[in-house]
């Protein structure tokens, strides 16, 4: 991956400087003194103080050349969430528009969430609307998200993972979608390093070794194009060379089970031209010097992709017999191609760059990505749902469909007649009675293949069978057919759910008389993003929604009083007393001794197999055995005194592993030891978090040290070494908790 270069605070005003005007110039400077001035005392993970990480921001969009208002968005995009600046404070300074952009990049950091998934889940939900007032938003967001990919080196590795997997799944589409190919392949580049370290790895170091022969190549390539072109007398013609990212040469080897060495067209040769027309004449000659591949031309000038994106794609047999990749546009499709929307937003001077994007401004805008955004949220019954309507929905593969009349529809692959009836208009697809394919009916579990004319047949009387549901592939088209059905027999739902819901109640101990309270069910539904209880009550009776976690709810703050009654004694008994909890041993706990399917010793079979009760290891550590006499091998971790002591009594040690490092079971034993403060609640606190990650608590008993400290010992059930991990760290971020041990005994 080519190396980026990190700019200083003056280097991306000199930057600036090259295509605004001296007016917005000063604008930007002082954006980038206040956030300086803001975040002085402040330091990343890195190491290295956090205006760094704006000033990168900035000159990320910089380099896209973008306006006045997105720069300085770009330089303030952290204040309101890490400094004690407030909205207020950034529009009074600078403005609505700006304020605008910030709020819609800054994550809900205040609002409490079930869960980190839900959270992350509404902070896409927020960002994503944002965009579809302001396109600027997400703009900054992928800027901010590219350098923190760039630095993701600082932090431990399984957030490196989670957030190279969520770039991955969200960001990188996004920019594939909103057709910024520069930052688009960076991001997967990126992410792939992190995700598959060994090919990300093992391509690059394939391609450095192929790297002269490949320029030899794409050099001999260029030169006979421009030689073809000549006599075409064509004006400001570029032709070069171009790498192929390592995602996409990873995605060709795993998608088409390709080793490496079967991958020829590691690199392409663009050709720009002035005119479209140009573009035609260039491909002409390109296909009469060599020949075309089949099935392997693509025209997009004359059918865009969605996000904007025109160019001929061509595949010949180029010098030496070899396939070459060839693309042609016009150097203005070429500038949409590597910066898409964020184009529309360069600076131009003597216009108003601080102009808001706006959906139905055609010249501006003319991406359905944003259109889709907005009715993806309108259909999804939270967050999660409509992320996964987004990935679904909106990043997923794509066909490209007719109608008659001969407009484009852009549909998720593996779409049929119905999401296409839908996406037209709701009212298109409740009538809809068949459809045609190229003049010919077809069944409605029909999948639609790029290309296809289609023609929906509608009847006024006609109305959605419920079957509908398992013929439909979008999350647009099953919501619509949902609603359908939610509305024909909402009184109905309604009281079915009020009955299930009361049920449930009273199946976990509490009085439906006294829980079902008008204001705790309107609470509960605006928690669970629905506009009254009715739509609650309705969504339960329809079976969209529980009403066991409905209950779980509404019961919530009853039954945490009750907890901490119920852990406030505990906690005294434990601590004061010295007392101690310990569950008996179930079946399952007793059937988890039997360990003979879990550790695989080469070649011999058959063996009694026991894990060390001294270190208690779990699927994932790193494990040795030694014989034991007439207790079979005996399996410990790497690091056990046992392990030491019967090496030193002269005993064999055996290479052993896991049959799966994932584990074969839900819980394996592992023994903690939690150092903290002595305070009101920390008991509390511990069993919240492990019960939170693991429902197999064995024992927990616990002392005051003689300096006064608190100590908990915990025997817990995990399936294996990267959700007990997970416990730890949880154990560790306790504000009263200074250190967490696995314990030998």
């Amino acid at each position: 991956m080519a190396k980026t270069k990190n700019y200083t605070g003056e280097e991306v005003l000199d930057l600036v400087g090259q295509y605004m005007s001296d007016a917005d110039t000063a604008k930007v400077r002082e954006a980038y003194l206040w956030a300086a001035a803001l975040h002085e005392s402040q330091r990343r993970k890195s190491g290295e103080p956090y205006i760094v990480h704006p000033i990168q921001v900035a000159a990320i969009l910089a380099e896209l050349k973008m306006d006045t208002a997105t720069i300085i968005s770009g330089y303030l995009h952290d204040v309101v969430e890490d400094t004690p600046a407030t909205l207020a404070d950034v529009e009074a300074k600078f403005g609505a528009v700006i304020a605008q952009i910030i709020d819609g990049v800054t994550k809900i950091s205040k609002i409490k969430y079930q869960s980190s998934q839900e959270q992350l889940a509404e902070n896409h939900r927020k960002l994503l609307l944002a965009m579809s007032k302001d396109i600027r938003v997400i703009i900054v967001k992928l800027a901010d998200r590219l350098h923190n990919m760039r630095t993701l080196g600082a932090l431990r590795p399984d957030k490196q993972r989670r957030i190279a997997s969520e770039t991955l799944d969200i960001y990188a589409p996004l920019a594939d979608r909103l057709g910024i190919s520069a930052i688009k392949w960076e991001l997967e580049d990126l992410s792939l390093s992190y995700l598959d370290t060994e090919k990300y790895h093992g391509i690059a170091s394939q391609m450095n070794m192929k790297r002269d022969e490949r320029i030899r190549y794409v050099e001999e390539a260029v030169s006979e194009i421009e030689k073809t072109i000549h006599e075409l007398e064509l004006k400001n013609v570029d032709v070069y060379g171009r790498p192929k990212h390592i995602y996409s040469i990873y995605r060709k080897m795993t998608d088409k089970h390709k080793a490496f060495e079967e991958i020829y067209d590691l690199s392409a040769v663009r050709v720009l031209t002035d005119t479209i027309p140009d573009t035609y004449a260039v491909l002409g000659a390109i296909h009469s010097k060599w020949m075309p591949v089949p099935g392997r031309f693509k025209d997009y000038i004359a059918l865009p992709k969605a996000n904007g994106y025109q160019s001929l794609h061509t595949t010949v047999v180029g010098p030496g017999g070899r396939p070459l990749e060839v693309q042609i546009r016009t150097h203005t499709m070429h500038e949409v191609a590597e910066y898409g929307v964020a184009a529309h937003w360069a600076y131009k001077k003597n216009k108003n760059s601080n102009k808001e994007a706006n959906v139905t401004d055609k010249n501006e805008h003319a991406l359905n990505v944003i259109q889709g955004i907005l009715e993806l949220q309108e259909d999804a019954k939270n967050a999660e749902d409509f992320m996964a309507s987004v990935q679904g929905d909106l990043f997923s593969d794509r066909v490209y469909a007719f109608t008659p009349r001969g407009d484009v529809f852009e549909l998720a692959k593996g779409a049929g007649p119905l999401d296409m009836a839908f996406s037209i208009h709701t009212n298109v697809g409740i009538k809809t009675v068949g459809a045609k394919i190229n003049g010919r009916i077809v069944p409605l579990d029909y999948k639609i293949k790029t290309g296809d004319i289609i023609e929906i047949i509608t009847s006024a009387t006609a109305k959605p069978s419920r079957d509908w549901l398992d013929l439909v592939s979008t999350r647009r088209a099953r919501n619509k057919i949902k609603q359908y059905f939610k509305q024909l027999d909402r009184d109905d739902n309604i009281s079915a759910g009020h009955d299930l819901l009361a049920r449930s109640l009273r199946d976990t101990g509490f009085d439906p008389i006294t829980v079902l309270t008008a204001d705790k069910l309107t609470k509960t539904a605006e928690s669970m993003h629905l506009n009254s209880s009715d739509d609650l009550l309705a969504a339960i009776g329809y079976g969209d929604v529980a009403s066991p976690g409905v209950a779980n709810k509404l019961t919530e703050d009853i039954r945490e009083a009750q907890q901490e009654e119920a852990t406030a004694e505990l906690q005294r008994e434990l601590l004061e007393e010295g007392h101690e909890i310990k569950r008996e041993n179930t079946a399952l706990t007793q059937r988890q001794r039997a360990v003979a399917d879990d550790i695989v010793i080469a070649g011999v079979d058959n063996l009694l197999i026991r894990l060390g009760r001294c270190c208690t290891p779990v699927p994932g550590d790193h494990v040795k055995g030694y014989i034991t006499k007439g207790r079979g091998i005996s399996v410990h971790r790497i690091g056990c005194p046992n392990i030491r002591a019967a090496e030193a009594h002269g005993q064999r040690l055996i290479d052993v592993q896991w049959e799966d490092d994932k584990g074969l079971k839900p819980n394996y034993d592992a023994d903690l030891k939690v150092h903290g403060e002595n305070r009101n609640g920390l008991l509390n606190d511990v069993l919240r978090s492990v019960n939170g990650r693991t429902k197999y608590v064995n024992s927990v008993n616990g002392h005051v040290t003689k300096n006064g400290m608190a100590q908990v010992s915990l025997s817990i059930g995990v399936k294996n070494s990267e959700q007990l991990d997970q416990i730890m760290d949880s154990l560790n971020n306790l504000p009263a908790v200074y250190d967490v041990e696995r314990t030998f005994h």
